[in-house]
């Protein structure tokens, strides 16, 4: 765990109470429009809240992390459109927003709160959203999920070694595309989607040349929305990175990566991160 009162932390507290102020501006401004959604307001509350989360996975802060997870579950049902900002949904949100604030003003002790009404309070809206998909009889078919068949997999590492071992891992779970930097990265995405053959797995290094690791997922990112696809129901992004690039993978949340790993990988680890994304069993 990284100290608390370390230069990076404060920043990443600073941070994310102006992330939430955000949160609670786009919230506002949706309860104003209630029961229609512009997209804009509320896609920049789901970015804000989902960099907080991936934040707080660094600083071991647990419980803001899991309020944080919610809230994000819970503006994603929203930006999907498969939940209706009513007023008293918009209120609850709001009231998450709130808990998230004094957690992240008391962060030190915040492992020790008590977030169990916040954490009720969100799981009844997704109760609400069950409910409604089950009595809508006419319903799309639901989209293919990454884990029906082999993964598609595109690794993104300049280092030798380290692309020899995640290539050698990877390759038992599905078709492993590399490519040596992120521009060659992105080509590769535009690509697959052009295609239609979506990666379900990017493992993507941070620091490379000709393009970064963080540009790459934010082009990434902006690929998948130029095609209807959500981040949430898009490629999984895993940043690999040196340990004292830290500061790097805080700021790769910002660009909706999913999560990280320090060098050298451990692998478990990375299994780990494809289970809990439901890539493998």
């Amino acid at each position: 765990m990284i100290n608390l009162d370390s230069e990076l932390a404060e920043e990443y507290l600073a941070d994310s109470a102006e992330h939430l102020a955000t949160v609670e501006t786009c919230l506002l401004t949706i309860e104003k429009g209630a029961p229609s959604v512009d997209a804009e307001p509320i896609n920049r509350a789901f970015r804000a809240v989902h960099s907080i989360k991936g934040g707080a996975g660094v600083f071991e802060l647990a419980k803001i992390g899991e309020l944080a997870h919610r809230l994000e579950s819970a503006l994603e049902l929203v930006r999907s459109r498969k939940l209706v900002p009513t007023k008293e949904r918009v209120a609850v949100l709001l009231r998450a927003t709130d808990r998230l604030t004094q957690l992240i003003q008391k962060a030190g002790t915040s492992n020790q709160a008590d977030i169990a009404d916040a954490l009720t309070a969100l799981a009844g809206l997704a109760t609400d959203h069950a409910l409604s998909a089950e009595n809508r009889r006419a319903s799309p078919a639901p989209e293919k999920q990454p884990n029906a068949g082999r993964l598609r997999i595109l690794l993104v590492e300049d280092d030798f070694a380290s692309r020899l071992l995640l290539q050698t891992f990877l390759s038992r779970y599905g078709e492993c595309h590399i490519a040596v930097n992120g521009r060659e990265a992105v080509d590769a995405f535009r690509a697959a989607l052009e295609h239609g053959e979506r990666y379900d797995l990017i493992c993507m290094d941070i620091m490379m040349p000709e393009m970064n690791g963080r540009e790459a997922v934010r082009h990434v990112r902006e690929l998948e929305e130029t095609f209807g696809i959500l981040s949430t129901s898009g490629a999984k992004i895993i940043m690999t990175t040196a340990v004292d690039e830290v500061k790097e993978v805080i700021r790769c949340f910002k660009e909706l990566c999913d999560a990280y790993l320090v060098k050298p990988i451990d692998l478990g680890q990375l299994l780990g991160h494809m289970r809990s994304f439901r890539l493998v069993p």
